[in-house]
């Protein structure tokens, strides 16, 4: 199993006493996604991301993201995901994944031309405008089919909190998970980048086939940003759930495309911005 933290020794202080202690830590690397596709003049291979992540789940970090950012649309498109590189460190494996497409694949490259270059906080570098950003060909959700009962989403936060072991050592890692509309979670992925935990989330759908997920929400430990908007978008979640709170451009986005977006989540309590129709009871 690839270590997910590491111990480190610290000072606490408590109850004004300097004592000598020691923390487990969230890892946190850098991984490299590389590209191996056909062109007319053969194969070629293109770095198209470096993202700093917690190490695990790295296949269905780079399947995610080639699916979330619009570059592939179907599994089929892969071939292999395999790891290469040197290792950074004494305590994980390697830094670099290849994903190797099929012939017949076809790469959707996105329209507006730029690095992927994303830290664990910033999924979004270098893009400049709402217009830019979406992805070609997603759709809006549809407004019928996905509905949740109001005090259902009071019971995510801790189902979700309950599986997050991970976090349990550190303290220091997002989380993004998967539940039905009756409250049951389907997948969780843990990671220090709130875009990684969901693109390892929505990887692993996408290498099943479950992808689209018009039957699900999408539940956000943290605040919900335009990205992970987006992501979820690309995937057909009909609904976000976040702990923290939206950002405009997320409500925006939301809005464009019939998602529902909830924010500050809190036991009996939270904030719809957009897609009321989606939850029953409560009404007052």
């Amino acid at each position: 199993m690839i270590p997910q933290s590491i111990e480190t020794k610290i000072v606490r202080m408590e109850e004004g006493v300097l004592l000598n202690r020691s923390d487990r830590v969230a890892l946190e690397e850098p991984l490299e996604i590389r590209l191996d596709f056909l062109e007319e003049n053969g194969r070629r291979q293109k770095s198209i991301s470096i993202t700093m992540r917690t190490p695990g789940n790295d296949e269905e970090l780079a399947a995610g993201f080639l699916f979330t950012e619009g570059i592939l649309r179907s599994p089929d498109d892969i071939l292999e995901i395999s790891g290469c590189g040197p290792s950074t460190g004494a305590h994980h494996g390697k830094n670099i994944v290849k994903v190797k497409l099929a012939d017949s694949a076809k790469v959707e490259w996105p329209k507006l031309e730029r690095h992927f270059y994303s830290t664990s906080s910033c999924g979004v570098c270098g893009k400049a405008s709402l217009e830019a950003l979406e992805v070609q060909g997603v759709q809006p959700i549809p407004q019928q089919g996905f509905e949740i009962f109001s005090q259902t989403i009071s019971t995510l936060a801790q189902k979700l909190r309950s599986h997050q072991s991970v976090f349990d050592q550190t303290g220091g890692l997002h989380a993004a998970g998967i539940f039905t509309a009756k409250g049951d979670l389907i997948a969780l992925r843990e990671d220090v980048g709130r875009h990684n935990a969901v693109d390892k989330l929505l990887g692993a759908q996408f290498l099943d086939g479950k992808t689209p997920l018009f039957s699900n929400l999408l539940f956000l430990s943290g605040r919900a940003s335009f990205e992970l908007v987006q992501k979820a978008l690309v995937a057909g979640i009909p609904m976000i759930v976040a702990v923290g709170a939206p950002s405009s451009l997320a409500v925006e986005l939301a809005k464009r495309f019939n998602l529902t977006l909830l924010g500050f989540v809190r036991e009996g309590r939270f904030n719809c911005y957009h897609g009321e129709w989606r939850l029953t009871g409560g009404e007052g």
